[in-house]
């Protein structure tokens, strides 16, 4: 039954990739099933899912989220998906600080503190900016 629920609440993900994730809980998913939260929990644990866009583990599927200036809700690995891909097309020779991933991310709708990015950059393993520069 969390299964289907993850398959229905997280549609988007499905078809479209990691951008589209939305945020979810697991005492979302207990109420709509019926049961405790701590029953979510143990279900889940040491559990993969197989999904078009690889094997994730169903934990994956759980996660905060932001509101964007639109009012729609994302969720903070999709935050992180796109602080990647901003990361990953600079230029090397002039990487962008923590402040210029904030104002890029401001223009795509998402309202992050410069200390969130700094913080979603390291748990990425992304490199600070005096560390990213090639020479």
């Amino acid at each position: 039954r969390i299964a289907w629920q993850l398959l229905d609440l997280q549609k988007p993900f499905f078809e479209e990739g990691v951008a589209k994730l939305r945020p979810l809980t697991m005492s979302q998913v207990a109420e709509i099933i019926g049961v405790h939260e701590t029953t979510v929990s143990r279900a889940i644990a040491n559990k993969y899912i197989d999904t078009p866009h690889g094997i994730f583990e169903i934990k994956y599927f759980f996660t905060a989220g932001y509101l964007t200036e639109d009012g729609q809700s994302v969720s903070n690995r999709s935050i992180k998906d796109t602080i990647q891909q901003i990361v990953e097309n600079e230029d090397r020779s002039k990487p962008l600080s923590d402040q210029a991933i904030v104002e890029l991310l401001k223009k795509k709708g998402f309202k992050i503190a410069r200390r969130t990015v700094a913080k979603y950059r390291d748990e990425l393993g992304i490199l600070p900016t005096n560390l990213r520069r090639a020479y």
